[in-house]
């Protein structure tokens, strides 16, 4: 299961970015989106500058092992927001609070219902409680207790089955200005002999109802054309 945008967006948004190494509320070396040496390469040294393009790869790397580390310590099946919920939170404190974390006993013993609370308890660095950690640990648990998309859920199966899915293309076939202008023109070539036949019709009956009923005697025409090339067009796909 890769991370989704939402739990991206989390990390990004409560990490910020940051070029130079500074130190973190708990004192270690920090750079880019919240990256320190303890997550691994590269080794976080005083006076270190990135760019942001090493920045996403950093981070990416440092998420993908979060990922790892939550699929290995997880036992139950997590939907998309769920996993993102706990690679945030397992980001920011690290595996090994994660593992002995009464968030993985709830998470682990089907107890959804109590991750929010056991979530707000890790609000703490340097001893003290910051407000940046309350209101990120009411962020992931929001995440958590968010239900997966319909697209989501689909990915998932896909995924399982080892399926791919096409993105959809183009305009709706309703919205598409070629494809009426398609349409009207098959229409007035299919029909070219029944249009004569009705223009006779008006000029015979004359004004005023003449042209309204071989407007509409043509119409008609159409419609059932149109519908008898629908029909045929969804035999042709087993529709």
């Amino acid at each position: 299961m890769t991370l989704n945008a939402a739990g991206i967006a989390l990390v990004k948004e409560f990490e910020g970015w940051r070029s130079r190494a500074y130190r973190c509320p708990s004192g270690a070396l920090t750079i880019g989106y919240g990256h320190t040496s303890r997550a691994g390469p590269p080794t976080v040294l005083p006076g270190m500058t990135i760019d942001r393009a090493e920045g996403e790869t950093i981070l990416k790397h440092d998420l993908d092992a979060a990922g790892r580390e939550v699929r290995r310590l997880v036992k139950v099946g997590l939907n998309d927001n769920q996993h993102a919920a706990l690679v945030s939170f397992c980001f920011n404190v690290g595996p090994g609070n994660l593992a002995r974390s009464s968030v993985l006993k709830a998470v682990n013993e089907g107890r959804f219902e109590d991750v929010p609370a056991r979530l707000q308890l890790w609000n703490r660095a340097g001893g003290r409680v910051l407000k940046g950690l309350v209101r990120r640990r009411a962020a992931e648990a929001r995440l958590f207790m968010t239900p997966a998309t319909a697209d989501g859920a689909r990915r998932e199966a896909d995924e399982a089955a080892g399926a791919t899915v096409d993105p959809p293309c183009g305009k709706p076939m309703t919205r598409s200005t070629t494809s009426w202008a398609a349409i009207l023109a098959a229409v007035s070539a299919a029909l070219a002999p029944a249009v004569t036949t009705v223009k006779d019709l008006g000029s015979a009956l004359g004004a005023p109802y003449g042209p309204m009923i071989a407007a509409a005697v043509f119409v008609a025409l159409a419609a059932a054309w149109i519908i008898r090339e629908r029909r045929a067009k969804a035999g042709e796909h087993g529709i």
